[in-house]
């Protein structure tokens, strides 16, 4: 069942990193905590998409998008933002088309009485704003090469991933530059993803957090109601299953969900990555 204002328990909802198109993309479980959760605004913090292939996309990352563009129907009373992301880079009018929503470079809003700002986090991390095509040609189509020889259950490229959030420090970076955004914006809270690694940090009364990611094994994100700022680590099940389903298992609910949209099967942008 989709969330409506009547029965909402938190305020916002927030998920980054889900890199629709990646074999490692767990957009099954995402999807799952969206249909379970009651939240009056939804923000997707960037990098939804691994990059603008569309033909990586596979069943269930279809399914992702067509509950989206179901729950931003104004008759759902859900609040629902993209932040882009610099996977997302060039999304703008698409997404708007594709699945009904509004594409914002950073997203503010206030509640209880606090200043609130969601960015994905890329724009404080000095490498990816300095080397978008080396980030692109290496950091994204090498390691999306790469999810696809590795085993089963991706160790190696949740390693590199790890490694390369280590070895740039990113986590580091980027809540330092969001903290003072935030100190030069006078908001008290800031949420960002980019570094796929979920935190909370504070500094001078101002309170940092990021959502993590939904391509490694212990995926997260945020709920902000009256009881705070929460960041959810998400329970495996039983019947969880990695998203490395058959291609060709997609075709039924594309077709369905192009029917709705009006876009073309062979839907390919380019676009720049991290």
């Amino acid at each position: 069942m989709v969330a409506s204002v009547v029965e909402a328990q938190y305020d916002t909802l927030i998920l980054s990193d889900l890199h629709l198109g990646a074999e490692m993309s767990r957009a099954r479980e995402a999807l799952r905590v969206l249909e379970e959760t009651r939240y009056r605004r939804l923000i997707l913090l960037g990098d939804i998409f691994a990059d603008l292939n569309f033909g990586r996309l596979k069943k269930e990352h279809w399914k992702f998008l067509g509950f989206i563009r179901k729950l931003s129907n104004p008759k759902r009373g859900v609040e629902v933002v993209w932040v882009e992301g610099n996977h997302d880079h060039g999304l703008a009018q698409i997404m708007s088309h594709l699945v009904g929503v509004r594409v914002y470079q950073e997203y503010q809003w206030n509640y209880l009485g606090q200043r609130h700002i969601a960015v994905h986090g890329h724009q404080f991390d000095g490498f990816s704003v300095s080397n978008v095509q080396l980030s692109y040609w290496v950091g994204t189509l090498l390691y999306l090469q790469l999810q696809k020889w590795d085993s089963k259950n991706k160790i190696l490229t949740r390693f590199l991933d790890r490694l390369n959030t280590r070895w740039l420090r990113l986590s580091l970076k980027v809540s330092a530059g969001a903290l003072a955004f935030a100190r030069r914006h006078q908001a008290q809270r800031i949420f960002c993803g980019h570094t796929h690694v979920a935190m909370h940090r504070n500094e001078e009364g101002v309170d940092y957090y990021n959502s993590g990611s939904w391509i490694d094994e212990r995926p997260a994100y945020i709920t902000i109601g009256e009881e705070g700022v929460q960041i959810h680590e998400y329970i495996e099940r039983p019947d969880d299953r990695h998203s490395s389903e058959e291609r060709s298992e997609a075709d039924s609910e594309f077709a369905e969900f192009a029917g709705e949209t009006g876009l073309s099967e062979d839907a390919e942008y380019e676009g720049v990555g991290r």
